[in-house]
């Protein structure tokens, strides 16, 4: 595989890492700019958003226990910015290394729900024996 200009590999985190409350990330994905769906973007869009601690996120006035040590949260409580439908899969980055993969949220950009992604240093070791058995 050819690199394209400008793109680059993102290293995964170490198995059970985990990024502080309040740092910063970016998303990217081709899904839609807004929760009603439309018209796809036809460049690449990115956000920037922070990490929301867990007890915020399961707290009673956003998912309500629903997520477990397997998912990270990020998003602005003021709202605004967020993977939105069409995004699921894609990355969340942390100082350069893909600490979640876009999974999914209650509508999108919605100041009580941040969104919610897949924790991948907690499927660290999975993913090393995936890609061992794979290259056999």
């Amino acid at each position: 595989m050819k690199p394209f200009l400008y793109v680059s590999v993102a290293p995964l985190p170490r198995q059970g890492a985990a990024m502080p409350e309040g740092s910063v990330c970016r998303v990217s994905g081709w899904g839609s700019t807004s929760p009603s769906g439309g018209q796809l973007p036809s460049t690449l869009r990115t956000a920037r958003l922070p990490i929301v601690s867990v007890a915020r996120c399961n707290s009673s006035s956003s998912f309500d226990g629903n997520i477990t040590d397997n998912m990270i949260c990020a998003g602005y409580s003021t709202g605004g910015k967020d993977a939105c439908k069409g995004d699921s899969g894609g990355p969340l980055v942390c100082d350069g290394r893909v600490y979640g993969i876009v999974s999914w949220g209650e509508g999108c950009a919605d100041p009580r729900y941040p969104g919610v992604y897949t924790a991948v240093s907690r499927f660290r070791r999975n993913a090393n024996r995936n890609d061992d058995e794979a290259r056999k």
